[in-house]
């Protein structure tokens, strides 16, 4: 799984790509999703002055369609991730800002994977820097953690 998001980071670097992780508790499965950030860069740069080499937002669409497969199929959400191009696997203040509303997580049980990208990267260069956040309830904040291997 982390080969097929790392793979995915470099295929959309130098934007950060972006996806979600369902799992049945048995498989993982992995659903690439459509960063519009730029999109909605070039329609109102004041709302978001980012482009898509700093920011994503995934497709509202596409999150709307994942989260009908969650429920249907009974695939919980384990995890969104997305990539850090050109600078280092961490959980920015914005990435805290979008995982949460009145400080409390949107998706509690969810992890939160960074990938850090750097053209030139070898794959083993990038897994070997992935970050994984975790909700602490304990604390009331993300925490890094461990990176759960799975062969799904």
């Amino acid at each position: 799984m982390l080969k097929q998001i790392s793979g995915h980071a470099k295929l959309d670097f130098p934007d950060e790509c972006c996806g979600i992780i369902l799992s049945d508790g048995e498989q993982d499965f992995l659903r690439q999703c459509t960063n519009i950030q730029n999109q909605l860069h070039l329609e109102d740069p004041s709302v978001y002055p980012r482009d898509a080499r700093t920011a994503y937002q995934i497709d509202p669409k596409e999150l709307l369609e994942i989260c009908k497969e969650s429920e249907a199929k009974s695939r919980p959400i384990k995890a969104f991730y997305h990539s850090h191009p050109n600078h280092h696997a961490y959980f920015s203040e914005k990435d805290k800002a979008d995982a949460t509303m009145w400080d409390e997580p949107l998706y509690p049980d969810a992890s939160y994977i960074v990938i850090p990208v750097y053209g030139g990267n070898s794959e083993e260069q990038i897994l070997g820097n992935i970050r994984v956040y975790t909700w602490d309830l304990n604390i009331g904040d993300y925490l890094e953690s461990e990176i759960e291997s799975s062969d799904g």
